[in-house]
């Protein structure tokens, strides 16, 4: 007869195929996942920058007694200055749930109906003002050590208009607007300068038209603030509001 080995009992079961396949590792989204910076990281005490501001003031009795006048001296100015881009100015929007956004865009006219800038209907900021038609902007023009602040709804100019500005764009810019869907995610640069080329051999020979997706909007002030930086901090700020008349109430608020 044979003795049952006790260590039988205990032996290890043989190799099998698992119940199912073990879960693939993980694989890094490259999208979020960017290399580790070979260079040392700048170390600048940003609290520590400051500048005293000195070239100017700002008076009641020195302003004209409309705010498109007025910014349109103080604009003079910057050009005079040499200011780089003075019609550059901060754009500042907000979506359906009040989410802001801001970018940098340029002013391409003002006058007594507002200040009109162009762009894709389909970016961000396109979507923005179809949602919630209102717009901040800002011109800074710090060799003057001047700002400016506007507010105020925002409307579509007539498409007249727009063709009229978009036919004086030299014609890379006016393939840019048909090659670029703004905002959109893009593979590479090389799908950019594709689209450009395939833009170009489009049109080849002919105008290029405006878009049907591109054009100006307009922001109508209701609110335009003057800033001119002072010694200690105490600049001066000259605020225009539109009273329900249609009159400009000008006040002075503190820095």
């Amino acid at each position: 007869m044979t003795t049952p080995d006790p260590a039988a009992d205990h032996a290890p079961a043989p190799d099998r195929a698992p119940d199912r396949a073990p879960d693939p590792a993980p694989v890094p989204d490259p999208v979020l996942e960017a290399a580790p910076s070979r260079h040392p990281v700048p170390q600048v005490d940003v609290a520590g920058l400051r500048e005293t501001y000195r070239r100017g003031q700002l008076v009641e009795t020195d302003v004209d007694a409309d705010p498109v006048v007025q910014f349109s001296r103080w604009l003079a100015d910057a050009v005079a200055a040499r200011v780089p881009e003075p019609n550059a100015m901060t754009l500042a929007t907000a979506d359906a749930d009040g989410v802001p956004s801001a970018r940098v865009v340029l002013l391409k006219d003002v006058d007594q109906a507002g200040m009109t800038f162009y762009t894709n209907a389909g970016s961000a900021k396109g979507h923005d003002l179809a949602a919630n038609p209102r717009a901040a902007l800002v011109f800074c023009w710090l060799e003057l050590e001047r700002q400016v602040r506007v507010s105020g709804a925002v409307t579509p100019v007539a498409r007249v208009q727009s063709a009229a500005y978009f036919a004086s764009r030299p014609r890379a810019s006016q393939l840019g607007a048909w090659a670029s869907h703004q905002s959109s995610v893009v593979s590479s640069r090389g799908e950019l300068e594709a689209a450009q080329t395939a833009a170009a051999e489009r049109f080849d020979g002919t105008d290029v038209p405006l878009p049907a997706f591109w054009g100006g909007w307009r922001v109508d002030p209701v609110q335009v603030e003057f800033w001119q930086g002072r010694p200690g901090r105490l600049h001066d700020r000259l605020r225009y509001r539109r009273r329900a008349d249609g009159a400009w109430l000008l006040e002075r608020l503190a820095p």
